[in-house]
């Protein structure tokens, strides 16, 4: 899941943009875009071509481009209620009083999202422009993350020398992998997650090699996997 560094005031869910109601048939072969994405982007990815996702709406590609001009509109309409799940569920995890179990059982949930659809996968591990709920969600999710660590190291269980970037990178290196796993044996991604969080317990603390990742550095690391150009 790619940081961001967090402005004055926490980013919120992103409520989509008010457009003028659409006439029926329009408003059909959106919806068609949108189902049809949805399936590509769970079977393939978010790399998948649009004139695929448009053959498989059964329209021309000259209507998904002008109901989606971009690929990050397209995505946008297809994740943004899963993303505002996400959300929610940092919003819950927060809440807790446990720090460690909350932070165990919200990375559980966002895992378990990966692990059941690529897109998603994509989308959480990788950097892509043009998504204003995802930008919304980077934010929020290091500032859950954030949180729970610094609770959890106060409370004795989550070791004191590692930084949010630390545990987002491990979990995108992970993440890449959730669905073929899953597609293997279902659930068995739990055990490389357990393994994974064992190293950020305060019992496996041991001196660490180099520095950790900036959020900046963390932020090239995930446009890099997602295919882009690092800035800089």
């Amino acid at each position: 899941m790619p940081p961001q560094s967090s402005p004055q005031g926490e980013s919120r869910a992103v409520p989509p943009k008010k457009s003028p109601p659409l006439r029926r048939d329009a408003q059909r072969n959106r919806d068609l875009l949108v189902a049809a994405a949805r399936e590509l982007f769970a079977e393939q990815g978010l790399n998948v071509p649009l004139d695929e996702i448009a053959k498989r709406a059964g329209v021309g590609n000259a209507t998904l481009y002008r109901r989606f001009p971009a690929r990050g509109d397209l995505v946008e309409a297809v994740f943004h209620e899963d993303l505002g799940a996400v959300m929610a569920s940092g919003e819950r995890a927060r809440l807790a009083d446990d720090a460690w179990d909350a932070l165990t059982a919200y990375l559980e949930g966002v895992c378990a999202m990966l692990a059941r659809d690529r897109g998603v996968g994509d989308l959480m591990t990788t950097g892509i422009e043009g998504v204003p709920t995802l930008d919304a969600i980077h934010v929020h999710n290091h500032a859950t993350l954030s949180e729970l660590m610094r609770r959890a190291a106060a409370d004795g269980d989550l070791r004191t020398d590692v930084v949010p970037e630390d545990l987002l990178f491990a979990l995108s290196a992970l993440g890449t992998s959730l669905p073929a796993i899953e597609s293997v044996r279902p659930g068995s991604w739990r055990r490389p997650l357990a393994l994974l969080l064992a190293g950020f317990r305060a019992s496996a603390q041991r001196p660490l090699p180099a520095r950790p990742l900036t959020p900046a550095e963390t932020a090239r690391v995930h446009r890099e996997l997602g295919g882009e150009a690092p800035e800089g």
